[in-house]
């Protein structure tokens, strides 16, 4: 099992976009979950059958 780093953003009419950082997948949700879940799905998908990729990327935040 791998973890991929995933980006969200809500948009103003209140539902969600996913991207995975170091994979070509996007994905959107009506909530954060859906996308959550969505997201998930879709990198199951582009993975099966394939060698996964390391990720090359790290999430953290930054406090101001």
């Amino acid at each position: 099992m791998t973890d991929y780093p995933v980006i969200y953003e809500k948009a103003d009419d209140g539902s969600w976009s996913v991207r995975a950082v170091d994979l070509p997948i996007f994905s959107v949700g009506d909530a954060r979950e859906e996308a959550a879940e969505s997201i998930r799905e879709a990198i199951a998908f582009f993975l099966e059958g394939a060698d996964p990729p390391a990720s090359t990327s790290g999430v953290d935040t930054v406090t101001v």
